[in-house]
């Protein structure tokens, strides 16, 4: 089993009518702003871990489960909509730093999250860190009426239960699932991520702690438009880091590729690209002390 270097305790804030978990390492240190990190799609806090055990400095440290993963609940629902993210975010920043400005690291769903809350609320964030936040493939109003019956036809296929995630009947089972997807994530840290990522079930079943209401696809277009105003309004230094593999073709089939995201970039004032070797999407797990030093070098004081 992985050693943990760096423990963390856990949290529950009131965050927006859900009991919101929040993952902390560490304590505030005085003239020492918070680093926040939010994790992905399908992820959750304890995801970081790797990389905060590999930091070289001592830092306070904050990370939430999204509402909906992990352990944060969120109520009966059937879908979500992004800008829920953004204002959940407020919300904790509030609490945690009130007044102050943050360091905020977003990884893929959570990075695109970190990229639009730093535009919306510049004065919020000093530097701001995007691992593989990519966005989505841009839309155009042709495309409503397709999206709206889809978003309804899921939502049926959910109520049916043919939405459901996967239950598995050991925790080692979610470890080689894990593995599976990532296949540079050694044995030792997928049996230490898995009791996070998992949790057993009434039935002794291990399941995925995501609601699958995430799976429902977006009533809502992805407005292209105003994501690059919103860079425009970004203040913080920017750091983007991207892996060696490559995943957007994978992904997008040609709808969206990695040239335009950096054609996107250009809307940000103050960018800086960054790349990581043999390391796929889950940089954070696959190069752990190579992303901490990026990060750390980064985020060193003016």
């Amino acid at each position: 089993m992985y050693q943990v270097k760096r423990n963390s305790r856990s949290e529950f804030v009131p965050i927006r009518n859900l009991s919101y978990h929040v993952r902390i390492w560490g304590e505030p240190v005085p003239n020492q702003m918070p680093l926040v990190l939010v994790h992905g799609w399908m992820d959750v806090a304890a995801s970081y871990q790797f990389m905060v055990d590999a930091l070289k400095c001592d830092r306070y440290v904050i990370a939430p489960d999204w509402r909906g993963f992990g352990e944060t609940n969120c109520g009966e629902v059937d879908n979500f909509w992004f800008p829920d993210y953004l204002a959940d975010l407020d919300f904790l920043l509030d609490h945690y730093a009130p007044g102050q400005s943050v360091d905020l690291v977003g990884h893929s769903m959570g990075g695109n999250v970190a990229m639009l809350y730093a535009g919306v609320r510049p004065e919020r964030i000093h530097r701001l860190v995007n691992l593989e936040g990519f966005g989505m493939p841009a839309t155009h109003a042709a495309q409503a009426p397709r999206r709206y019956a889809k978003w309804m036809d899921e939502l049926k296929q959910l109520h049916a239960g043919e939405m459901n995630l996967r239950a598995y009947d050991t925790v080692a089972g979610v470890a080689s699932r894990l593995m599976k997807t990532n296949p540079r994530l050694d044995r030792h840290k997928a049996d230490w991520l898995a009791p996070h990522w998992a949790r057993s079930n009434a039935l002794g079943q291990w399941e995925i702690s995501g609601n699958p209401a995430h799976k429902v696809t977006n009533a809502q277009l992805y407005r292209l438009d105003e994501v690059l105003e919103i860079y425009k309004h970004i203040t913080a230094p920017t750091l983007a880091v991207e892996a060696s593999d490559n995943s957007m073709e994978q992904w997008w089939k040609g709808k969206y590729a990695l040239t335009e995201y950096h054609d996107r970039l250009k809307a940000v004032p103050d960018v800086r690209i960054q790349h990581i070797t043999n390391a796929g999407h889950m940089l954070h797990h696959d190069q752990p002390e190579i992303l901490a030093a990026l990060i750390e070098k980064f985020l060193q004081p003016d």
